[in-house]
């Protein structure tokens, strides 16, 4: 069955972002900037390699603005590098949290 054209498409984001990116706020910073975007719902958690995992699900652009922050100048820390993909929506979040 095809979508109507005023259909979202809703995407699954997930981002690993490399660099001094832990102890600087920068869960707290993603979270802020996911509810500011609006229609996000996902989560921000230290990975024990010094990354910081990011998982959002929403309409394409949100996320899209979300990544287009994380790889911006305006994130805390110093922010090397971002690796993405880009996936269907698995539900289950009420929210965006930090983990």
């Amino acid at each position: 069955m095809n979508e109507p054209e005023s259909a979202v498409p809703e995407v699954r984001l997930t981002a690993w972002i490399r660099g001094r990116v832990q102890g600087v706020g920068f869960r707290w910073y993603t979270r802020a900037t996911a509810l500011e975007i609006g229609g996000l719902a996902g989560f921000a958690t230290n990975l024990t390699d010094g990354r910081v995992q990011v998982v959002a699900e929403g309409p394409k652009e949100s996320c899209e603005r979300l990544l287009a922050w994380l790889t911006g100048a305006d994130t805390p820390g110093r922010v090397d590098g971002v690796t993405e993909i880009w996936d269907s929506p698995r539900g289950g979040y009420p929210t965006f949290e930090i983990r």
